[in-house]
């Protein structure tokens, strides 16, 4: 399941200022694992990735996406994971990964739930496993991300204040004020 909290891009020759985009963060988790405490779920459900969200990932600045326990298992989140990761490569739109409450190594290497997740899909996938291996390669590539680690230990809402100054700083648009070169005293 994913949420749309706002966000994507950023390094891509197009100035930041320039690009048109709805959101600002786009938040991919299972709801299941965080909808009463670190995310909240209102999306309704479906059993496919609806239009209207890959328009949503496609116009983010960023995408955080919330590796939890039971991640793995839905298909809809690992069908959102390749999208946003191709948006990454495209778009260059910018993507943290969290892990909350789970080894990053995990996610990376399909161990623990995340191996007997993916197990799962290829049993039911049997007659398409290359849906299955780009799902195990954008885990791979997701998790080898730069992001953040919960582990359970400690405040949820002082983790989650982290992960929106870190985002904020990242997301927000510079203010540029035309100034007058030789004033004395003041900075643009």
């Amino acid at each position: 399941m994913a949420i749309q909290l706002r966000a994507s891009s950023s390094f891509s020759s197009v100035p930041f200022s320039t690009r048109s985009y709805t959101h600002d963060v786009f938040l991919s988790f299972r709801g299941e694992d965080t909808r009463y405490g670190f995310t909240d779920d209102q999306l309704p459900r479906g059993e496919e990735i609806s239009e209207t969200l890959l328009r949503a990932i496609e116009g983010s600045k960023l995408s955080l996406i919330v590796f939890s326990e039971n991640y793995a298992s839905s298909k809809w989140c690992l069908d959102e994971l390749e999208h946003i990761l191709e948006c990454r490569r495209s778009k260059n739109q910018m993507v943290r990964p969290i892990f909350y409450k789970v080894d990053p190594s995990d996610v990376r290497h399909q161990t623990g739930k995340f191996g007997e997740a993916v197990g799962e899909h290829e049993r039911r996938f049997k007659d398409d496993m290359d849906k299955v291996l780009r799902w195990r390669a954008s885990l791979s590539e997701a998790a080898n991300l730069s992001g953040l680690r919960f582990s359970g230990t400690g405040y949820e809402y002082a983790f989650i204040d982290k992960i929106v100054e870190e985002i904020t700083a990242q997301v927000k648009e510079p203010i540029c004020l035309d100034m007058p070169k030789c004033q004395v005293g003041l900075d643009s």
